[in-house]
């Protein structure tokens, strides 16, 4: 009783799939301090650019690193400069010149990745936001996101107490038991004045089904390792949220049902080119300016008006900080002189 498993570890292999996907005997503790090295420096010059997560897959003589962010353009730099930085000191490190290939993946949701979410309490919690306020705006963002339920814990000296304490909130479902329960986990630590701050975050996104990877899905991938290619990710998972409403049977029951879905794809198309459009000439704008850094603005949007929400952070905030100071201290007793 009472012993945690991480959700990641408990549903590898069913639901998830490994951050390092290779095979290696005779050299696999030099591997995995390879791995390491590679994490521990791209996440500390990755800093500020919101990375999730970060695969690494290897063949016979090639070495694949997908980086998942939310902020691919800091990432890949002005024409590529940062992502070539990278690309040369990892070369440094693993020893491999010119078979590693970097990969730049988008996030496209970052308000349901739960290591974001993490990150974004954690920067709020180094500028002294208060942790409550913090939190209760985290599970508010999720939720505003779609996610079916999230619980946010934090441990450590919150509020710069002299005692450590945890702290947790929970809204909607979060079955950590179910298997087939997509759970995102994330955990990231707060270098706060006081000492360090550890959160962690759990969303709940649905179930998997099927959750176990089709045999034709597995020999396409051990083929592709066999020759020498990265099997890359695993086709779209099929999520089924709650509350799905009526199946539509395969086909179309009507002409005018076919008709529809033709036009909504010519008008994604043309959405498409438009954007592609102005990406162009926003590139071809950006190359002539000098080069300017942006602030990096925050994961976790700011609220534009106070709602009940922020009334209520405001009040429980006034409440524990005249609490604070009524039992904080103990009373302190002065000798008596002669």
């Amino acid at each position: 009783m009472g012993q945690k498993v991480n959700p990641y570890g408990f549903r590898l292999g069913i639901t998830t799939d490994w951050k390092s996907r290779w095979f290696e005997e005779r050299h696999y503790k030099d591997f995995v301090v390879e791995d390491w090295k590679i994490r521990d420096y791209l996440m500390r010059q990755l800093e500020a650019a919101a990375v999730s997560r970060i695969e690494v897959e290897r063949t016979r003589d090639r070495l694949r690193v997908d980086i998942h962010t939310a902020r691919p353009g800091i990432v890949i730099g002005r024409r590529g400069a940062e992502a070539d930085r990278l690309k040369k000191h990892l070369e440094e490190i693993t020893g491999l010149q010119n078979r590693i290939q970097l990969n730049i993946q988008e996030i496209k949701q970052p308000e349901l990745d739960a290591a974001l979410i993490a990150q974004g309490i954690c920067d709020q919690l180094v500028r002294r936001v208060a942790f409550r306020r913090a939190m209760k705006r985290a599970i508010q963002t999720v939720q505003k996101a779609g996610a079916q339920g999230i619980k946010v814990q934090c441990s450590g000296r919150l509020g710069g107490s002299e005692m450590s304490r945890k702290e947790q909130y929970r809204e909607g479902r979060v079955p950590l038991h179910t298997l087939r329960a997509d759970i995102d986990y994330g955990f990231r630590e707060a270098r706060t004045t006081s000492g360090r701050v550890g959160v962690k975050v759990w969303i709940y996104k649905g179930d998997i089904l099927p959750y176990k990877v089709s045999i034709e899905d597995k020999i396409t991938r051990e083929a592709a390792m066999a020759v020498g290619e990265t099997s890359g990710q695993s086709g779209p998972r099929r999520l089924i949220t709650a509350g799905g409403g009526r199946r539509r049977a395969e086909g179309f029951s009507s002409e005018e049902e076919a008709a529809e879905e033709a036009a909504e794809e010519a008008a994604a198309a043309a959405v498409n080119g438009a954007t592609a459009e102005a990406e162009v000439e926003a590139e071809v704008e950006a190359e002539g300016e000098e080069e300017v850094e942006a602030p990096v603005s925050d994961l976790l949007p700011q609220p534009t008006e106070p709602d009940d929400l922020e009334r209520q952070l405001r009040q429980d905030e006034e409440m524990e900080r005249q609490s604070r100071h009524e039992h904080h201290e103990a009373p302190h007793f002065r000798k008596e002189s002669d």
